[in-house]
């Protein structure tokens, strides 16, 4: 059996991978980054189609205190713009300015649902002392990302000032962790509003993070030339400093004790440390940690058990549409970061209690009973749509228009539907009524005028990223998360129960998102850096 050896065997190729293993490089280790797809990026990724620029991914990106100061530590100079976003329910539409326009959205609110102006005066009270909560917690860049023992500035004038306002706010966000649904339910009657406000979360969302959504939107910023330009350069950085990346590789084994990976073609990869920085739930499935003392073993499958019975949080449905229409069209419309709801009714029972009978039932499968469903979810459902061009007009044929289109969707019923041989129909279906919805509402423009269509499901997702479940974003909220949920204690996501092997990545900490993978990889290079 062929073997090669490293220092540090990084498995997975997203941001978090990328970014532990360029810090590695950087101390001058040998690393090798293992990735299962031909391009890095995860969900952090672009890619063209009849010279339409798409997001395969996340369509924007935040700083959140730690994207610009990882690429300053690295070297890594990318030319951003801001991506600013727009609101939108039935026909009217809001675009987001800075703070000023959380007093519109308020009173947008009102004009749609006067009959809760209590109500909606509330919630933006809620919403404003988050935005401070917000602003405390990323008011500054990540310490873990200074040299503390240089930047002297920094360290005295920024960081000591900072840390009592930070553990003051942390003790108010941890008290705000209860899911976003009951939250609401004690200050808002009104169903229709409450689902406005909270149907593009994901489901149980912790209240802090779904109400800190105003603050995200002023803080989203999106790379020239697309998202995926982010990845790209902390990869070419990664390989200048001596890293090797192999890719179309998929790890089918771990020997932990013996400080080894087998991939698909039985090659073997050897390593004084190991960084999986891919599905954790794969992780505890392909390793093998026999040889270890009885202490590990054991803590090693109790955390096993914890994890393989856990599910991963809510996927989407992404549809991609080629349009002949300018882009002039469009922004007379919107921003680039488009947030809309065709209807103020809300989803209701139709997202989960009636969707959860058609998975539940028995029998042979009814087509027309999820049509009738279907027609209901996705026009009571909120929108998040993209348009590349409308940020960087260089991502779209002359003339023509590329838009991105995603809604939350459960996995079970895709993969019910895949089981009974109908997934290509239901596709089908599915971007028909979207677009129908869309046409009929806010892009009359989709009604004649498409040129190409095509979608990723929550199965896409899982094949492409190896994603559990087709998760974007880690674990589901819908039940405690087996990982650590708690900011002050971070620093202890990336540890697994075997010694010289970490985690990272957004299965690592919960909620995850792009700044905490980043985050989880540097803090796993670092672990490694200092043992």
């Amino acid at each position: 059996m062929p073997e090669k050896n490293y220092h540090t065997v990084v498995v997975g190729g997203g941001m978090a991978g990328l970014t532990c293993a360029a810090y590695l490089a950087k101390e001058d280790q040998r690393v090798l980054l293992i990735e299962k797809n031909k391009e890095c990026g995860g969900l952090v990724n672009s890619f063209s189609s009849d010279g339409f620029h798409f997001e395969a991914g996340i369509r924007a990106l935040e700083n959140a205190g730690i994207i610009f100061p990882m690429l300053e530590e690295l070297g890594i100079e990318i030319d951003v713009v801001k991506s600013p976003v727009s609101v939108g329910i039935g026909t009217e539409i809001l675009h987001i300015e800075d703070i000023n326009s959380l007093t519109e959205y308020q009173n947008l609110l009102k004009l749609i649902y006067p009959e809760s102006e209590g109500e909606i005066d509330h919630v933006i009270k809620i919403i404003r002392k988050v935005m401070k909560h917000m602003d405390v917690l990323y008011g500054i860049e990540n310490p873990n990302f200074k040299d503390l023992r240089r930047d002297r500035s920094y360290l005295l004038k920024e960081l000591l000032p900072w840390l009592p306002k930070f553990l003051l706010t942390i003790g108010k966000i941890n008290r705000m962790n209860m899911p976003i649904e009951p939250y609401l339910e004690k200050y808002v009657k009104n169903a229709s509003l409450r689902d406005i406000i909270s149907q593009h979360f994901f489901k149980n969302t912790p209240t802090f993070f779904a109400l800190s959504y105003f603050s995200l939107y002023l803080d989203y910023f999106y790379p020239r030339g697309g998202v995926g330009k982010l990845a790209a350069a902390v990869e070419k950085r990664f390989l200048e400093w001596g890293g090797e990346l192999e890719r179309e590789t998929t790890i089918k084994r771990v020997l932990a004790h013996e400080h080894r990976v087998i991939d698909q073609n039985n090659v073997s990869y050897t390593y004084e440390n190991l960084v999986w920085a891919a599905d954790l739930k794969t992780f505890y499935r392909i390793t093998d940690a026999e040889g270890y003392s009885a202490r590990v073993r054991t803590k090693f499958d109790k955390t096993r058990s914890r994890m393989l019975e856990k599910r991963g949080g809510d996927s989407v449905f992404t549809l991609f549409v080629e349009v002949d229409d300018p882009l002039v069209s469009f922004k007379k419309i919107a921003n680039g970061h488009f947030f809309y709801t065709p209807s103020k009714q809300g989803l209701g029972e139709t997202r989960w209690s009636e969707l959860n009978k058609i998975l539940n039932s028995t029998g042979e499968l009814d087509k027309t009973q999820i049509l009738s469903w279907l027609d209901k979810f996705l026009t009571l459902n909120t929108y998040e749509i993209s348009i590349p061009a409308l940020k960087d007009p260089d991502l779209s044929p002359e003339g023509k228009t590329g838009l991105i289109i995603s809604i939350l969707v459960e996995y079970d019923l895709f993969r019910m539907i895949a089981d009974t041989g109908w997934y290509k129909e239901f596709i089908s279906e599915m971007e028909d009524r979207i677009i129908q919805v869309l046409a009929e509402s806010v892009y009359p423009m989709l009604k004649d005028k498409v040129l190409a269509r095509f979608s990723f499901s929550p199965l896409s997702y899982e094949n492409r990223v190896g994603s559990s479940e087709g998760a974007i974003t880690g674990w589901s909220f819908q039940e405690p998360v087996p990982v650590i949920h708690k900011i002050q204690a971070a620093n202890r996501a990336v540890v697994t129960p075997i010694p010289s092997i970490y985690q990272a990545g957004q299965w690592t900490y919960s909620p995850a998102g792009v700044p905490m993978s980043i985050l989880t990889g540097k803090l796993a290079a670092r672990r490694i850096i200092n043992t």
